[in-house]
């Protein structure tokens, strides 16, 4: 399977897919620990794709989403954005209201608390 078939069938097969710098439990950046954080805070259920571990897949998921920077955030097969978008989209509740349209279940008064300490 080539690189571009494995994000492919990741992005897919997975409801919310963070292509980030290291794992959920263990970010290797602050970007992806950022968009991780928000994802755990939550309480969204995502898939993560360490692309440190796969040369291929960290140039691939670039050329898939003409995205140049990690992380990057697929929510029902879509691509979201990268650590800039996604906090913009939670600061705004944006993001809640993607996930209520996509069915992805999350926690709202975790999403609210977000909002309220950054104010």
């Amino acid at each position: 399977m080539t690189s571009e078939e494995t994000i492919k069938e990741t992005v897919t097969s997975n409801d919310v897919v963070l292509f980030m710098k290291g794992t959920k439990s263990m970010p290797q950046c602050g970007f992806s620990s950022r968009v991780a954080g928000v994802l755990n805070f939550m309480g969204v259920e995502f898939a993560d794709v360490n692309v440190l571990a796969d040369e291929g897949i960290r140039q691939g998921i670039k050329n898939f989403s003409d995205w140049p920077t990690i992380p990057q955030l697929y929510v029902k097969g879509e691509f979201v954005g990268g650590c800039d978008i996604i906090t913009e989209m939670t600061m705004s509740g944006e993001l809640d209201t993607l996930f209520t349209e996509k069915g992805v279940t999350f926690d709202k008064v975790a999403a609210d608390k977000i909002r309220e300490a950054n104010v």
